[in-house]
This record gives C-alpha cells, sequence and structure tokens, in this order.
C-alpha cells in the first residue's frame, strides 16, 4: 500500500491543470514572445509584453476550449 506524505488535502487527482492547459499557455508564451499576442476583446487591444498576463490569457483560451483549469479567484479582498 503506498504511503502518502503530508498530503492534507482531499483530492481524488493531483494534477490541479490539465495537459490541454498546459499546451494552450504554452501557445500564448509563444505568441507573446514573436510579439503576436494581444489583449482585449478579439485581440483588438495592444501587444501583451507581461508574463503573468500571457498567462491569464492562456487559461482564459484554455477555460473557453473546456480544458481542466480550476476556477479564477474571486476578487473580493
Amino acid at each position: 500500500m503506498p504511503q502518502h506524505r503530508g498530503t492534507s488535502r482531499s483530492k481524488s487527482s493531483g494534477r490541479r491543470y490539465g495537459k490541454s492547459a498546459g499546451k494552450t499557455v504554452e501557445s500564448a508564451m509563444r505568441r507573446r514572445k514573436h510579439g503576436t499576442l494581444k489583449s482585449g476583446p478579439g485581440g483588438k487591444g495592444g501587444k501583451v509584453k507581461s508574463r503573468k498576463q500571457a498567462i491569464a490569457i492562456g487559461l482564459s483560451e484554455a477555460r473557453k476550449k473546456g480544458a481542466k483549469v480550476p476556477r479564477k479567484r474571486s476578487s473580493s479582498r
């Protein structure tokens, strides 16, 4: 029987993000490097230079595709 070290979370699977979500984020990062990643609806905004923004756009695209991505945090701080 396998021993689990210090896992207090009761999750069925350890992966928080699915493989397809990772691929979508990877694609967004590549587009950012090439300078073709745009922000805003329909890509009408400016060029994305921030790494964090590129990751957020990638995760958002993955969510739209139906990939396994956790829900957005509520901004009630």
